[in-house]
């Protein structure tokens, strides 16, 4: 051990021997026993086959005034955090107004740790939402504006607390099995193309905050009205026929995409989104097996009826696998080369 001496500021050498710390009744103290390592939940045991139904995540954008907010009050038991005063003429159950960004997380752990009857959560609206994620950021970093953080640092720390939000959602999805509905106003920008530029709807949101909630949703919908063109005196124009409708696949002029295979184009309208879900989700496996049977009985090819009923063992009962199975076999059915 070095110690300091006295006024002359010399230095001496002390050799120590450590001593084990020993307790009050002699014995050497040991080390304490760590806790038992926890069981791993990557394993193949627990390994889930087949399809998971859940609530859905869905993602609507559109001009404002479409009905954006009526179409998710018709939700089963929908409530509301409401950034905009757009849904007042609409009987509906809300959250107050959130006046900072962390009282949506509020909101948020009231309606997981909380006994209720509410089955679908709606944000309305993202970008009216917006302005408090940065405001956050902007205490956080101590600066006044989002853009005095440079780099666009400042919206990638908007894209941490957009993904916390993410991540609670998914929480309150899975603890209390309940639907989620983000609402979105659209405006037009330039999309950059490989081959030209044009214009696009898009949501009103920074692009890469859009692009995170596109990707987490399981329907991104495009909400319009209904147009057509029409030319008269050599001149071409839209007419709209009032009809407000939801789209849901990608165009040139929109973004939209969903995991339910749904058709192009839908009423405004929740009920018939709700049934155009159901009606593509597979059935039961005991369902889907008796229709291969039936359609087994009409089948003539030994051979390929061997192998349908292999595959549909295989399946077990994974509905997806064995919709595909009896979908393929509806259009073997309808070719002659089978019967042949």
């Amino acid at each position: 051990m070095v110690r300091f001496g006295g006024a002359d500021n010399t230095m001496s050498k002390e050799k120590t021997t450590m001593q084990p710390v020993t307790h009050q009744n002699g014995g050497a103290k040991q080390p304490p026993t760590p806790p038992p390592a926890q069981p791993s939940r990557m394993r193949l045991a627990n390994a889930i086959r087949g399809k998971l139904v859940k609530p859905p995540r869905v993602l609507l954008y559109s001009q404002e005034k479409l009905g954006k907010s009526t179409f998710a009050s018709h939700a089963p038991s929908p409530i509301f955090i409401c950034a905009e005063d757009g849904t007042s003429e609409l009987d509906v159950v809300r959250y107050p107004e959130p006046e900072r960004w962390s009282d949506v997380f509020e909101a948020l752990h009231d309606l997981q740790t909380s006994e209720h009857e509410f089955q679908t959560l709606v944000i309305d609206t993202l970008d009216w939402l917006e302005p408090k994620c940065w405001a956050a950021v902007c205490a956080k970093a101590k600066v006044s504006s989002i853009e005095d953080l440079p780099y666009g640092k400042g919206y990638v720390a908007a894209l941490d607390e957009w993904r916390l939000l993410l991540a609670r959602l998914d929480q309150l999805r899975a603890v209390k099995n309940m639907g989620i509905i983000l609402l979105a106003h659209s405006w037009i920008k330039t999309f950059k193309s490989p081959d030209a530029d044009y214009d696009r709807y898009e949501m009103k949101i920074h692009i890469k905050a859009g692009g995170l909630f596109k990707e987490w949703c399981d329907a991104v919908l495009f909400g319009s009205y209904e147009e057509y063109t029409h030319e008269k005196n050599g001149r071409t124009k839209a007419v709209s026929t009032g009809a407000r409708l939801l789209h849901t696949q990608r165009r040139s002029a929109w973004d939209a995409g969903n995991r339910y295979d749904l058709p192009e184009t839908l009423p405004l309208d929740w009920d018939a989104f709700a049934d155009a879900v159901a009606a593509h989700r597979p059935a039961s496996p005991a369902h889907t097996r008796a229709r291969i049977e039936a359609m087994l009985t009409e089948l003539s090819n030994e051979t390929v009826s061997t192998k349908v009923r292999a595959s549909v063992v295989r399946a077990a009962d994974d509905a997806a696998e064995l919709a595909r199975i009896a979908d393929k076999l509806s259009g073997l059915l309808q070719t002659s080369e089978v019967q042949s």
